[in-house]
């Protein structure tokens, strides 16, 4: 079965979100990255009010220059679904990943209703699963005393000492880099989630998906 590894970057707050950045990298079975994609969703990036609410405003320039350099599309959000689904088909995907995926299922779910006034209510294939990598890492890295511990020795905790199971903590677990910083863009992010989720699946290649994704139904 081959993977899809997803993020987004979002305005317009927390609970309301809509993307303005999506980006993905299909895996295949041995988690090899055989395609990527990085997009930037023009129904939002254009709408220079909106934009103005993004929790990373300051990066609009460098998606300026990206945009330009080829580095990423500008694209309607109709034509990123499309291209997602006929990913998902031609690369015989079974599931999409996400660390923390509800905030990205719902920011795309939420995009799409508004920009099509309800008409069109779902973003991602009918049948796929999602998963989340966040609750993956509870399952794993959570009760692995080695990430405890430097969790503690880093103070990468909360109350009780509980591990914090960012993408960016795990990801300087897993590389020995305490001071590497998520870029916060799709695609960047996506590359240290896919590893990640890898990671996951090698602490526990029994781990029971069911019970770390949920299945879109209609």
């Amino acid at each position: 079965m081959n993977y899809i590894v997803l993020d987004t970057e979002t305005t317009n707050g927390f609970d309301d979100p809509f993307c303005y950045d999506v980006g993905y990298a299909v895996l295949n079975e041995d988690f090899e990255v055989i395609e990527t994609r990085s997009f930037v969703v023009a129904d939002v990036f254009l709408d220079k009010e909106m934009m103005a609410n993004a929790y990373f405003a300051d990066k609009i320039p460098q998606y300026w220059e990206d945009i330009k350099n080829g580095v990423r599309e500008l694209k309607t959000f109709r034509n990123i679904r499309k291209q997602l689904h006929d990913d998902c088909k031609n690369f015989e995907v079974g599931a999409i990943i996400a660390h923390n995926a509800r905030f990205d299922y719902r920011s795309c779910q939420r995009t799409q209703r508004w920009l099509t006034k309800s008409k069109y209510r779902y973003f991602f294939p009918f049948g796929c699963e999602i998963w989340d990598s966040l609750k993956m890492a509870r399952q794993t890295f959570a009760k692995d005393e080695d990430y405890k511990n430097f969790c503690i020795e880093n103070d990468f905790v909360m109350s009780g000492n509980r591990p914090r199971l960012t993408a960016e903590i795990l990801y300087r677990y897993l590389t020995n880099n305490v001071d590497f910083v998520e870029s916060h863009t799709g695609l960047e992010d996506v590359m240290i989630e896919k590893e990640i989720f890898k990671a996951c699946l090698a602490m526990n290649s029994d781990i029971d998906c069911k019970t770390v994704s949920y299945t879109h139904l209609r």
